[in-house]
């Protein structure tokens, strides 16, 4: 059945049809939609479920790794702020191996305080030991709550996992979106059952016990690390059955009119849609540019990234977010990927934009293909990000260069 449907709405339809038991919470804007939906249907009884309001994301994080312990399918959400205040958790979860899914809707960190989406917030959890799927549209961020459990649940991973989409451009955007039945996402996703047995009063078990040995911290960080490399192949698996029950494919990484490109668009997100119509709009004027989407960003795909892009002239790697004092997280990971490659592309260049939901357009991804041809033709490499401003704010930045002692001004 097709339902006109927010990012918001989707995600917690997704929760719905999977049987989730318990949902802690705690509302920050732009995800509090999917906390009121759930409550909403849980109230009717539409839901069967328990829906507890925590006093922090900090205890709400806690919540949903201690339910999980127990044999409860367990979902949360958060973004932004919410979920830096419950950072230490996120560490705890992915060490006490629990298959918990948590919805981040992606929102500028303070300060300045802003309510649209960059991904520092996201990115911030990337070594956490979360896996982390990143959706471009509504429909994809139902269907990726479900396969974030799919994986998440699979024996050989064991870890907890977040679905991130963007705050505003994605989470109040409605598109239509196919909902499945339960059924068939329940013939997918059986019943979830903890590996060590569920913790009760009648069961008690040590978790993450104090390691005062630096030999056995180590053994059990590698473990981790292993299982979460282990969800490539079970990413495999999934989207395997996704598309056989759900006719709907999903890869880890996914290009768009990428086969004869010499240049090639490198990013995540729902961005990429508005770069979709750039590549296009370039592709008719006769440039041979392509695209490349990066899904699936913990365990990072390197042998996906390194063939998708082997044999480019350039590729040009857009960040919706910034280190500060280095520049775009994104970046080094492509550029890491590709640097055992005899067949690498000749130069990559690293852009920044869209920071704090600052629109981006058209015009800006021509403008990062034209950069990127220049420095192949030129064979210059620039040294720092390349922050993309539209041509109304350039004056403002130029001065803001000249105020901060920068003597020579770069061009737009």
């Amino acid at each position: 059945m097709k339902q006109l449907l927010t990012g918001n709405a989707s995600v917690a339809t997704a929760v719905r049809l999977c049987g989730v038991d318990y949902i802690p919470a705690y509302p920050i804007t732009p995800q509090t939609e999917i906390i009121e939906l759930l409550s909403r249907w849980i109230g009717d009884g539409s839901m069967d479920a328990r829906l507890v309001m925590m006093e922090s994301e900090h205890s709400m994080i806690t919540a949903a790794g201690a339910a999980s312990l127990a044999g409860a399918r367990t979902f949360t959400a958060t973004s932004s702020q919410g979920l830096l205040y419950g950072f230490e958790m996120l560490y705890n979860l992915a060490g006490w191996r629990v298959p918990v899914v948590m919805a981040n809707v992606s929102r500028g960190v303070a300060s300045p305080i802003t309510l649209e989406p960059d991904h520092n917030d996201v990115l911030s959890a990337r070594d956490s030991g979360f896996l982390q799927i990143h959706a471009e549209t509504c429909q994809e961020a139902l269907d990726s709550v479900i396969m974030a459990y799919m994986m998440a649940e699979d024996s050989r991973v064991k870890l907890p996992a977040i679905v991130n989409l963007d705050g505003f451009y994605l989470s109040y955007t409605r598109e239509p979106v196919q909902v499945p039945q339960k059924e068939q996402v329940l013939e997918l996703l059986p019943e979830y059952r903890p590996t060590a047995g569920y913790m009760s009063a009648q069961n008690p078990m040590s978790v993450a016990v104090a390691v005062l040995d630096g030999r056995a911290y180590s053994y059990f960080k590698y473990q981790m690390h292993l299982a979460s490399l282990n969800a490539l192949d079970v990413h495999e698996r999934v989207s395997g059955d996704f598309e056989r029950v759900f006719g709907r494919k999903y890869d880890v990484v996914e290009g768009f009119m990428l086969e004869d490109a010499d240049y090639v668009i490198v990013m995540t997100n729902s961005l990429t849609t508005t770069a979709r119509a750039a590549v296009k709009e370039m592709r008719s004027q006769g440039s041979k540019v392509g695209l490349v989407r990066i899904r699936l960003l913990r365990p990072f795909p390197r042998k996906e990234v390194a063939q998708m892009l082997a044999g480019k002239k350039g590729v040009a790697v857009l960040d919706q977010n910034i280190s500060i004092g280095s520049g775009g997280i994104l970046y080094p990971e492509v550029t890491s990927a590709l640097y055992h490659r005899s067949d690498r592309p000749s130069k990559v260049i690293s852009f920044i934009g869209g920071l704090g939901g600052k629109h981006l357009g058209v015009a800006e991804f021509r403008h990062m293909i034209k950069v990127t041809e220049e420095s192949v033709r030129e064979d210059r490499q620039p040294l720092q990000s390349i922050l993309l401003f539209t041509d109304s704010d350039w004056g403002k930045v130029k001065e803001m260069l000249k105020t901060a002692g920068k003597r020579e001004v770069p061009e737009q």
